[in-house]
């Protein structure tokens, strides 16, 4: 993709991810809210949007580590959402349960922050698991369904994205709730950055917590820009 600055961050992300971290280094939001113009996104963080793109285009040079999302297919897309970020997701909640309770009760007196950190990990891993369950047991049967078994009525009865629609909106409401909870944590932990008297518990919290909102960002980038779009192509 050469033209950024006509393309939207979803847009330019969805088209290779490696592009994913040069909008992380400015802290430009390329999952929850990555519908908006390249410009329009720069200056709302208050960066060049000729510093972003000169960034973007020095990336586009070297060999990605990322898989070609874009090339694979809905089915190929749920396996890997489901087998890799679903299952990561329900490994590290009880992890960060635990961590960040026994932070909040050592810590909490001289670090209140954490206390609040602890309460917003509970809702997060209360609002995820909900989020997971819906798409394993509904959402992504239905959308596998649909994709290997009628994808030759579906052009014939276009009423039929309505039913899709709703509940695909209440995916998107709940990952840009999922979204702005992790953004919380990581502004009250200042950017994941223990301080000087953590213990060894308090560091590998916020250690977990800085790999956690990297894999919700790829998992939540994968569902918004790539599955729900390429599942209403027909791909």
């Amino acid at each position: 993709m050469q033209n950024f600055i006509d393309s939207t961050v979803a847009e330019i992300v969805a088209d290779n991810y490696k592009y994913a971290e040069i909008f992380k280094k400015y802290q430009i939001d390329f999952c929850c809210k990555g519908n908006i113009p390249l410009k329009d996104a720069c200056d709302k963080q208050s960066v060049s949007p000729d510093q972003v793109i000169k960034d973007l285009s020095e990336v586009t040079e070297r060999p990605s580590e990322y898989p070609d999302y874009s090339e694979w297919n809905t089915v190929k897309l749920i396996e890997h959402i489901v087998n890799v970020h679903h299952s990561y997701v329900k490994e590290a909640i009880p992890l960060l349960i635990e961590f960040s309770w026994k932070v909040a009760r050592v810590h909490g007196h001289a670090h209140p922050e954490t206390i609040t950190i602890h309460r917003l990990i509970k809702k997060l891993a209360d609002d995820l698991i909900t989020h997971l369950y819906k798409e394993e047991q509904i959402i992504f049967p239905s959308m596998l369904y649909r994709h290997n078994l009628l994808q030759s009525i579906w052009d014939s009865k276009p009423s039929d994205e309505v039913t899709y629609t709703d509940p695909l909106e209440v995916m998107h409401e709940e990952h840009e709730t999922a979204g702005d909870i992790i953004h919380s944590i990581s502004e009250l932990s200042n950017g994941y950055q223990a301080p000087e008297d953590a213990c060894a518990t308090f560091k590998v919290l916020y250690q977990k917590l800085e790999e956690f909102e990297k894999d919700l960002n790829t998992h939540i980038h994968l569902e918004n820009n790539v599955l729900f779009p390429k599942f209403f192509n027909g791909n």
